[in-house]
């Protein structure tokens, strides 16, 4: 089974929504780093030294690679990330390789057969 990564840089606020979507579009789990900073083509406002941003999450989601393109487009629709800017980012990565994924081959295997 051949895997792809999925990282998206979303606001705090819709992690679990996006999570929940990509949960539904197939993916099998996904890991959130917190407090993660970023910046677009605006620099940040700042208000006496301080910056006002909001605060984003970064999600991986290792997922099989059939499903992959589904689940980025999915995500991506609820996020909003083309329909307003600044709400977000998410970009496939291709994976060599993986260990600590057998539970994963075994729920996947009947799935991607559907698809393919």
């Amino acid at each position: 089974m051949h895997f792809k990564l999925i990282v998206a840089f979303v606001e705090d606020t819709k992690t679990d929504e996006i999570m929940e979507a990509a949960r539904a579009a197939g993916a099998t789990g996904c890991t959130v780093i917190n407090n993660a900073r970023g910046e677009g083509i605006k620099e940040s406002k700042t208000f006496f030294g301080l910056t006002l941003s909001t605060q984003r999450d970064v999600l991986l989601l290792l997922v099989e690679a059939h499903l992959s393109r589904h689940i980025l487009e999915h995500i991506g629709e609820v996020g909003e990330f083309d329909a307003k800017p600044g709400t977000g980012i998410a970009v496939i990565i291709d994976v060599e390789d993986a260990v600590g994924v057998m539970h994963q081959t075994e729920e996947l295997g009947d799935i991607v057969e559907e698809v393919l």
